[in-house]
């Protein structure tokens, strides 16, 4: 069957084809690592993203196709994660915007809102680079658009569509010299041909199947948590989006103040975002039927959930009994809450870290709230979301810590409206735990603050040793497979058999001049000989060098040094 119009329910089929296809090719596209270290991870950005998007459409029955790719819009927005994932949520989001008063979409249509979503992707990167998943899209796309005739079906559509995306992404390195060193084309490029070939495949009749699905567990309450005599001290966690009915308001001039008011009478921990004429609610709260009764003056629910905090705390209280734990020492939201000022602080910190090491580090030092990710498991928007919803300031300070990560928490930084969001320009751990060391919010002006964070971060070397997944010549440095990596400021520097050579590797190839201090921040896979060899080198090549020692226990990473 040939398909020259595509409503709601097709493209709905679709969407979820290309991301079955994604993720049963995603280990492919991670493996497409510029560096061949293991921390490849934009396929598993892309595929949690589009399929963040996909189960928010999964069980929805709508003939129209705009209504379809909106809620496929708003699912990718709070779902994506690293640049490639949050590339890929704006280019559905430009499509579903070409789609503006079009419940069936002829190829022509379909054609032109790929190209609204080509203009969406690139608006939303501030630099954009060429031979990126960015250059796969725009090809493909115009070339496909620009050969619609009257009698071409979506078939035709999607052949031509592919058939230049495979030719883009195969010129790739021929745009970005460091693929063509490093011998393979774009990732992000590569994931997005993986969905349009699966969208492809569902139109000649090809389901795909997905065997290593994410487990969905049901959640069991600890026995003794919550009983007969049990007091509600936290209230219910609230959770719910609604969408606005023109019958009961004025959607379009409907502020969303007039929804934050009435949930500050009865509870706190409010975040509340307006998407066109959706709106996504968080409050925590004891009356949560009262939020729900008065809230359902303007619109219905599209989806609900309502969580006793006093069950999810009381359950925490009795694991840290059985670890030894306390309560300062658990970041989920209920004991953040119960560590949260009730006056409004005017700043907060948010950091991303990984290792248990470092993210306790990060506690002791201010951080109000850590996201737990980085290289290998990027956060997604809505976990910055959830963050900020936690903290009750006027300005959040966050540090990606990641350059993979700035882009996803500038997304959620852009649609949080609770308070004033600044994305500190950290690219690396190094970066942010030096910042957060010098950080001084006594004078009270963010702009002031954001500029010494700056300073700080410009004038940081960061240092990596991490282990190579591959033979590979990058940047002259030949590389075999399980040798150490030395990393200064994303550049490989050396490779060696030994960690401690490639630490020592690092320093030799790094301008030590005015540099008085190196923090060694060590992983798992580091013993205590270890470092009192890197000790004893540092203290015998580089005296004035003052060492300071962080066993922040992270992965990939056997060595972070940050050099100021």
């Amino acid at each position: 069957m040939q398909h020259s119009k595509i409503d709601g329910e097709l493209f709905k089929q679709l969407v979820i084809n290309g991301a079955a296809n994604l993720s049963a090719n995603y280990k492919e596209v991670d493996a497409l690592n510029v560096f061949p270290v293991p921390d490849g991870d934009t396929g598993t950005n892309m595929r949690m993203t589009i399929e963040a998007g996909a189960n928010e459409i999964r069980n929805y029955q709508e003939d129209s196709i705009y209504e379809v790719a909106k809620k496929l819009s708003r699912g990718m927005l709070m779902g994506a994660r690293g640049n490639s994932g949050v590339i890929l949520s704006q280019f559905f989001r430009g499509i579903y915007k070409g789609f503006l008063n079009i419940s069936e979409a002829s190829v022509k249509d379909f054609g032109k809102a790929f190209i609204n979503g080509v203009e969406q992707a690139y608006h939303a990167v501030t630099k954009p680079v060429e031979g990126t998943i960015l250059t796969v899209a725009k090809e493909s796309s115009k070339k496909a658009y620009k050969m619609v005739k009257k009698t071409t079906t979506l078939e035709d559509f999607f052949k031509i569509l592919i058939d230049e995306a495979h030719a883009s992404l195969g010129r790739t390195p021929s745009l970005l010299p460091v693929l063509q060193e490093a011998g393979v084309v774009d990732s992000g490029g590569a994931g997005l041909v993986y969905i349009f070939e699966g969208m492809y495949k569902f139109l000649n009749g090809e389901v795909v199947e997905v065997k290593d699905q994410v487990a969905i567990h049901q959640p069991v309450v600890v026995q003794g948590s919550f009983n007969a005599d049990s007091e509600l001290e936290y209230g219910y966690c609230t959770e719910f989006i609604l969408q606005l009915q023109n019958k009961k308001v004025d959607v379009k001039k409907f502020e969303v103040k007039t929804i934050v008011d009435f949930l500050e009478t009865l509870g706190d921990s409010i975040v509340a975002l307006k998407d066109e004429d959706v709106v996504k609610v968080h409050v925590h709260t004891k009356t949560p039927g009262v939020v729900l009764n008065h809230c359902q003056q303007y619109g219905e629910y599209l989806t609900l959930k309502i969580e006793n905090m006093s069950v999810q705390h009381n359950e925490i209280m009795i694991n840290q009994e059985n670890s030894g734990k306390s309560l300062e020492d658990c970041n989920c939201p209920q004991c953040v809450e119960a560590r949260k000022q009730a006056v409004r602080k005017k700043f907060a910190i948010v950091a991303v870290a990984s290792g248990s090491g470092l993210i306790d580090v990060f506690k002791e030092m201010g951080v109000d709230y850590v996201v737990e990710g980085g290289q290998s498991m990027n956060p997604s928007a809505e976990d910055f979301v959830k963050g900020f919803d936690l903290l009750n300031a006027e300005h959040i300070i966050v540090f990606p810590n990641n350059s993979n990560i700035v882009l996803t928490a500038t997304q959620a930084a852009k649609y949080y409206d609770k308070a004033n969001v600044h994305v500190a320009p950290s690219k690396s751990l190094a970066q942010g735990y030096s910042a957060l060391t010098m950080i001084d919010l006594s004078s009270g002006d963010i702009d002031i603050i954001l500029q010494e964070i700056t300073d700080v971060i410009n004038n940081v070397t960061t240092g990596l040793v991490t282990y190579s997944i591959r033979d590979a010549d990058i940047e002259d440095v030949h590389i075999k497979e399980k040798d150490y990596i030395g990393i200064v400021n994303g550049k490989i520097v050396v490779s060696e058999k030994e960690k401690v050579a490639a630490v020592d590797g690092i320093l030799s190839h790094t301008d030590l001049t005015e540099k008085e201090i190196v923090t060694i921040i060590y992983g798992k896979d580091v013993n205590e000989d270890e470092i009192e060899q890197i000790q004893s080198l540092i203290k015998e090549k580089y005296p004035s060098l003052e060492i300071d020692l962080i066993d922040g226990k992270q992965e990939v990473y056997s060595y972070i040094l940050s050099i100021e």
